[in-house]
């Protein structure tokens, strides 16, 4: 019997989408992986991690000059030294399909619920928060005033969204794109870890 799952994670900046992917990852004993796919990524293409970090803020990213050695060098055509982000989106896809593949694990964002669409054993969240909620936890988080993470929320959510919605050609953050949409503010953390402990282990019969 096929034993291995999947959970992916969307989530509004400062819902502690984050947070209940790293407890999930402890009550269920699987690995989560957030900003470690840029890592892992960076690793699979032999590209610096910068290229990744930076995808979701720029169509193109310019090569010659900041990566030297990369494999197919400069070419002498300016249009041919841009990584495109599709590209970028294709290699960090195949390193979520390669985890899906060979274990169990948790995803925190990058579009992982529409990557692993055709995935027959993933659980798919989207973690929501009311608006004085997510500022008070990015203050925390961040060190920095409520009118800074306000800013901060509209500008990574702004982002987020364009980005899902590019490469999904789906809505971020709507229903019809998840199994579960839950708001933490009404439900609390640690009994959406719970919950989702509870239906995975049902669901999946592990």
């Amino acid at each position: 019997m096929e034993k291995k799952y999947v959970i992916t994670i969307g989530r509004q900046l400062g819902s502690g989408g984050k947070l209940t992917g790293e407890l999930l990852s402890k009550k269920l004993s699987i690995p989560c992986y957030d900003k470690e796919l840029i890592q892992l990524a960076s690793k699979e293409s032999g590209l610096g991690k910068e290229f990744f970090e930076k995808a979701d803020e720029k169509s193109r990213i310019p090569i010659f000059g900041n990566y030297i050695g990369f494999r197919s060098g400069f070419t002498g055509n300016a249009e041919m030294n841009y990584l495109s982000n599709e590209t970028l989106f294709k290699i960090q896809s195949d390193v979520i399909q390669n985890l899906a593949e060979k274990e169990s694990c948790i995803f925190v964002g990058r579009c992982a619920d529409y990557i692993l669409r055709n995935h027959k054993r993933c659980l798919k969240i989207f973690i929501s928060a009311d608006m004085p909620d997510r500022i008070q936890r990015v203050c925390n988080n961040n060190s920095i005033s409520e009118k800074e993470a306000k800013v901060l929320i509209e500008q990574t959510d702004k982002k987020r969204a364009s980005y899902y919605n590019y490469f999904s050609n789906k809505v971020w953050g709507m229903a019809a794109s998840y199994d579960i949409c839950i708001n933490s503010s009404v439900y609390g953390i640690d009994n959406i870890v719970d919950f989702v402990e509870d239906y995975v282990r049902h669901r999946f019969l592990i």
